[in-house]
């Protein structure tokens, strides 16, 4: 029983300084957002044609540019070479599953079956890239 006093004790010295935080530490601000997989879709093997998959790849890149610009899309990349089927990453700051979706949905890729994908939330701090709203115009660009 002793011990078990000692414990208490000990424990709730040892958790008194971080419930006694000085006022200026900055708690993180922990926002949800949506991580898509891509992962390779059923005409992958199909669409065979280099000029109609080139033209799906630049329609792919161009809305990611879009989303981008419009603030919805944070991150995107493709994976290595894998033991899944998956192909790229998209991290989007859409208020719902369903406004994700919308957007994943305008890709022309998703559209043409070279990927289907998976939607889950997401949590991450919003700063850096993560900043709500639209990047800001760098002069140059």
């Amino acid at each position: 029983m002793k011990k078990i006093s000692l414990l208490f004790i000990f424990l709730s010295f040892a958790v008194l300084p971080l419930c006694a935080q000085d006022s200026k530490t900055k708690e993180p601000n922990i926002k949800q957002f949506w991580m898509v997989i891509l992962k390779t879709g059923p005409q992958d093997k199909v669409i065979t044609d280099s000029v109609q998959r080139s033209n799906i790849f630049k329609g792919h890149f161009s809305n990611m540019e879009k989303l981008h610009k419009e603030g919805i899309l944070k991150v995107a990349g493709p994976f290595g070479k894998n033991d899944f089927t998956w192909r790229g990453l998209f991290i989007l700051d859409c208020a719902s599953r369903e406004e994700a979706e919308k957007h994943v949905k305008t890709d022309p890729s998703v559209a043409a079956g070279v990927f289907i994908y998976d939607i889950v939330p997401w949590y991450g701090e919003p700063s850096g890239s993560f900043k709500p709203g639209k990047p800001e115009n760098k002069e140059g660009q």
